[in-house]
């Protein structure tokens, strides 16, 4: 509660005022400034406040910076490499789906090659023979819109990435290390061999 002056001012009397007045000479004598009453409250930083804060701090000359730099960038490096991974790992997938199912109809086509070896040259066959070939044609033409490849011809050379010799024979009409002749024809779907082709190979 507020008093009068006692020496007769018609401003009314007030200890606080006295109280802070006395504080600011304190202050002045000691040449310290004077105390907040309540400490400031610490200012808020955004993300993008506190990493503009971060490059400040880190010189990019030096140690600390090089080598914070250098970490980054293997980051970005081995996140690269894995994508291209997955990309191509998903290609692969998506090629070669079909490879399983390919490998169970080869049989198949195994069984219509010897149809149409041992029907040859019979009169008797000659219709059946003709509805064989055009089976055989139409499968084969159908699988190799999936990239099935037949692998393994008669007078080219031999290869062991794509030919398996079962024996040697002399023939006059390919030459030496030639295919003479195929028990079974190999096959690859695109770029993977799903089975070599079984042959005899020239030897004169």
């Amino acid at each position: 509660m507020s008093r009068r002056n006692p020496y007769g001012f018609n401003k009314e009397f007030n200890p606080d005022d006295i109280l802070d007045n006395l504080k600011e000479r304190e202050s002045a004598e000691s040449g310290e400034p004077p105390a907040a009453d309540e400490a400031a409250p610490p200012a808020e930083l955004s993300d993008a406040d506190l990493q503009g804060l971060a490059r400040e701090r880190i010189c990019p000359s030096c140690p600390q910076g090089k080598e914070a730099e250098d970490v980054r960038l293997r980051a970005l490096a081995e996140v690269d490499n894995m994508r291209k991974r997955l990309v191509k790992e998903k290609e692969e997938a998506i090629k070669f789906a079909a490879s399983n199912v390919l490998s169970d109809i080869l049989p198949a086509l195994d069984n219509l090659d010897l149809a149409l070896e041992h029907a040859r040259g019979q009169e008797a066959c000659k219709d059946l023979l003709v509805g064989v070939e055009m089976t055989r044609k139409l499968m084969l033409d159908a699988l190799k819109k999936h990239g099935l490849e037949v692998v393994g011809q008669v007078g080219e050379a031999f290869d062991p990435a794509f030919h398996e010799a079962l024996g040697m024979s002399a023939s006059p009409d390919v030459d030496d290390g030639a295919i003479c002749h195929i028990l079974n024809k190999g096959y690859k779907l695109h770029e993977r061999l799903l089975r070599p082709a079984r042959v005899v190979v020239c030897k004169k």
